[in-house]
């Protein structure tokens, strides 16, 4: 890890880098984004358009965040994450304007991992390495590694490889992995 002023890290000019957040060598971030002091973001991620990390959050390696994501505290993305454009994560199970005794409640993304286009992770989850959340699924419970899930509340539709591709459709039989 290294600071926002390391030659091998690219901050767009408009992009607001705190200090005291850690970027590692070969990460962009491109405009508009926001990464809080005490973050740390990995080394060779992408951090698109308009993303905010929270302060205290942990981005792993070669983690692509797309466009207009919210990655608040007490949410860990592991290594080669995938992120899709408005994916939505939670940290609160009981929100309110004023609450005195507010609670995070954290989520873990595992290792590979890729979670589609506006989906909505509900606080306390974790989504199992080189799992895959279909666009628009609403995630309330763990998803297993390597499972597909999709829906509201999303639900097993099957498995995938490493590469994403779906190698069941039989939700409730997870084939051997290699």
């Amino acid at each position: 890890m290294t600071d926002q002023n390391s030659p091998s890290v690219f901050v767009h000019p408009t992009a607001d880098v705190e200090e005291g957040a850690l970027v590692g060598d070969g990460t962009k971030v491109w405009r508009l984004a926001h990464i809080r002091s005490s973050a740390q973001v990995g080394a060779g991620c992408v951090i698109g358009r308009n993303v905010f990390i929270d302060a205290g959050v942990t981005v792993g390696d070669l983690v692509k965040i797309q466009n207009n994501v919210s990655v608040y505290q007490g949410v860990t993305l592991e290594n080669e994450v995938f992120v899709g454009p408005s994916a939505v994560f939670t940290n609160d199970f009981r929100p309110r304007a004023q609450n005195p005794d507010w609670k995070i409640t954290p989520t873990v993304v595992r290792r590979g991992a890729s979670i589609g286009a506006n989906a909505t992770l509900v606080c306390g989850v974790e989504v199992g390495e080189y799992a895959m959340i279909a666009a628009g699924s609403v995630v309330t419970r763990d998803v297993a590694p390597y499972q597909l899930v999709a829906g509201n509340p999303a639900r097993p539709k099957g498995w995938v490889d490493k590469q994403g591709e779906v190698v069941s459709r039989d939700a409730d039989n997870p084939p051997q992995q290699n």
